[in-house]
């Protein structure tokens, strides 16, 4: 392989799933003047990957094609842009990468969209964290107004899919609250949810797990939603009266669904999230995970050459946890 060549995977259509990814040899990026070459250890997919691939974005997403996807990245950096202040060759990093590219030997992030990786936090556990990590951070403080430091009072929190990317954190992260957690997840996975410190866990093919009906009775301030298919009447039945309902996967139908209820005035609130990465966040969180306050769960890794596979396992919805790609 030549020195300026990279391995990656990529696709050049709306559609066709992991069938339609192409492993290829393209051209090493260049840093511009704002940004960082990583040489990549880890990346890790998420839901919103595959989604872009099927259109949800389109036509704003991919920006073209070929495209390489992925945004979740861990890795060293090897090359830094003339205007670049706080890294330098050498230094490991967790990014959140603008334009996807994560699927590869190497990628370009922004400065501003990369944080340091201490030696305490391993590449696969840096690349588990950004969009998910984020996702859970911003639906519990920015929207539903926890204190992660505990200095709030206490409030009950019921996080559905919470084996999950989204789910595993908002777990961890409602009980940094000092919240009481209620959640959601196969039965397989509820000894695994109660670990991560959930109070109560409910197997969502049961009768009070399709009802959400906590076991001791309580009604939810918060629920932080990271399933599907869940009507505004379950969800309604277990707010308290100014309860809240933060959707982490909203899609068009969340959105009408909050318009009205924000038109009718309800006290009860549907939130859709829609994320937003910050650095000060993405390193909040880093910090967590090198203080072992935070873990984040993976479900397994994949060689890049088997990208498609960690792809279809993702489509498929049913990870524990994150999924990973190595180079």
């Amino acid at each position: 392989m030549a020195n300026n060549l990279m391995r990656a995977v990529q696709y050049s259509k709306y559609g066709g799933g992991a069938d339609d990814l192409k492993h290829v040899e393209v051209l090493i990026p260049s840093p511009k003047k704002d940004e960082v070459l990583i040489k990549l250890e880890a990346a890790s997919i998420n839901p919103i990957d595959w989604k872009i691939q099927e259109g949800v974005a389109r036509p704003f997403l991919p920006r073209k094609f070929p495209h390489i996807p992925g945004t979740d990245v861990a890795g060293e950096i090897v090359q830094v842009g003339s205007g670049v202040q706080s890294f330098k060759v050498g230094d490991k990093v967790v990014a959140v990468l603008g334009n996807g590219g994560a699927l590869a030997e190497y990628a370009v992030a922004k400065e501003g969209s990369t944080v340091p990786r201490p030696p305490e936090v391993s590449a696969p556990e840096g690349a588990a964290l950004p969009i998910a990590g984020l996702a859970a951070h911003q639906s519990l403080t920015q929207l539903a107004g926890l204190k992660l430091d505990g200095t709030g009072p206490q409030v009950n929190v019921l996080v559905t899919a919470a084996s999950g990317g989204v789910g595993q954190y908002a777990v961890q992260l409602a009980k940094l609250a000092n919240a009481h957690v209620t959640a959601t997840c196969g039965a397989r996975n509820m000894d695994l949810v109660r670990s991560l410190g959930a109070d109560e866990v409910l197997d969502y093919k049961t009768p009070d797990g399709v009802a959400l009906r906590s076991p001791s009775g309580r009604k939810y301030d918060v629920i932080i939603h990271c399933a599907h298919n869940i009507p505004w009447s379950t969800f309604e039945a277990n707010l308290t009266s100014k309860g809240k309902v933060v959707n982490t996967t909203p899609g068009i139908c969340t959105v009408m669904s909050a318009a009205a209820k924000t038109i009718k005035c309800s006290k009860k609130q549907l939130i859709p999230l829609f994320t937003s990465p910050k650095k000060e966040n993405l390193d909040f969180l880093v910090n967590l995970v090198k203080a072992r306050k935070l873990k984040p769960i993976i479900d397994s890794k994949h060689p890049l050459s088997k990208a498609e596979v960690a792809w279809a396992k993702s489509i498929d919805g049913h990870a524990t946890g994150k999924i990973l790609v190595e180079p």
